[in-house]
């Protein structure tokens, strides 16, 4: 599902953005779209969201008279919150009079009533400072953009950083320690990234150095995965005179960078944040499998791998993604760029269901677009 709404200005300019709401499959008896319901009904069920974004309690229709400054009666109310349970909208968590929006309710919350907000000035320069001070070094542009947007939604963050293209000019080891070794490797671009590879202790600098010299002679003007299938063909033949050690380096080499599940890169900051406003044992335990879950890296990287497909911010909730159907949490995520327009990566915010989603969609959607004007 696909809606267009204003958005904050990004460099003095006003964007429409985009924001795909991925709706689950599952059907649910009398869900009814939010078009349908009449004033009354919508201004309750949207106090009913925004007093579960402030407290992740639910809401009474005595608290609810008193917040909608309405001629309602606390009766009136009641029967309000009955037509939108039955709905398919809210629930009852327990025996209480509260009720609290489910995840269907707050995806159409998001689609047919949310008014995205914009970023202040601190924030905008917050985030502008982080995701310029490093110039073309891309990792740590992606590293400071995710510290940046954890420590600004208080939620954990995430990015998925581009998969490696680019053209390569240079390689180099360094022996840091008996069995450790530092990979460089620089791109005609200009970006220069670093890895640490584990290796048979007693090799000499004679071999680091041969290795090196023999990976810059074929790499040249290749990318790493056409680089990976030459040298690595020439290995397996033996066409090559490097001794077992050499060899050993290259491989290792090699493999840190293009082997299997290093096509992309996921960082992920602030988890921590997630466990400092849980008020019961029961969200205390949704937050322990979304770490076991974030733990594998798996799932996410494939969702993340999905929104790449698309433009525009794109919003998970709960129970529409196996990820978090346990969790409850919310996935607010966007790609960035490059200035050709092909999509390379994606950065968003993990946090509880009752995000504030006004402020944090613009500010992922900011987030990307600097970081796309950045490394473009």
């Amino acid at each position: 599902m696909k809606f267009r709404m204003f958005c904050s200005k990004f460099h003095g300019k006003t964007f429409l953005l985009t924001i795909d709401v991925w709706l689950h499959d599952t059907y649910i008896p009398n869900m009814t779209k939010l078009e349908e319901l009449d004033k009354r009904s919508r201004e309750v069920f949207r106090h009913i969201v925004d007093a579960y974004v402030e407290t992740g309690e639910p809401v009474g229709s005595k608290t609810l008279s008193s917040r909608l400054g309405m001629s309602l009666s606390p009766a009136t109310i009641r029967n309000v919150m009955a037509d939108l349970e039955f709905a398919g909208l809210l629930y009852a968590p327990h025996t209480s009079a509260g009720r609290l929006p489910t995840d269907a309710g707050l995806r159409h919350f998001v689609h047919g009533i949310l008014e995205v907000g914009d970023l202040s000035p601190l924030e905008r320069q917050e985030i502008e400072r982080q995701c310029n001070k490093h110039n073309k070094n891309v990792t740590n542009v992606l590293e400071d953009a995710t510290k940046t947007l954890s420590g600004l939604s208080r939620c954990a963050s995430l990015v998925l950083a581009p998969k490696s293209e680019s053209i390569l000019k240079h390689v180099e080891f360094v022996s840091l320690s008996p069995g450790r070794v530092l990979v460089v490797l620089i791109t005609e671009d200009g970006l220069v990234e670093n890895r640490i590879i584990e290796t048979p202790p007693g090799i000499p600098p004679s071999s680091l150095i041969e290795a090196g010299n023999y990976l810059n002679y074929r790499l040249a003007g290749k990318t790493l995965k056409e680089a990976k299938a030459h040298i690595l063909g020439e290995l397996d033949t033996n066409k090559t005179q490097l001794d077992q050690l050499t060899s050993k380096v290259v491989e290792e080499g090699l493999a840190i960078w293009a082997g299997k599940g290093s096509a992309t890169s996921l960082i992920i900051r602030g988890q921590s944040n997630l466990l400092q406003d849980v008020r019961h044992v029961e969200e205390l335990n949704n937050i322990r499998m979304l770490f076991e879950a974030l733990d594998t890296q798996k799932e996410l990287v494939e969702l993340l791998d999905a929104v790449m497909e698309a433009d525009g911010v794109q919003i998970f909730i709960g129970s529409e993604s196996s990820l978090f159907q346990h969790s409850g949490c919310s996935l607010i995520v966007s790609p960035y760029s490059t200035d050709k327009g092909q999509i390379v990566g994606a950065i968003g915010v993990i946090g509880p269901a009752r995000l504030n989603y006004s402020r944090i969609i613009s500010m992922v959607d900011y987030t990307a677009k600097l970081i796309s004007k950045t490394i473009g």
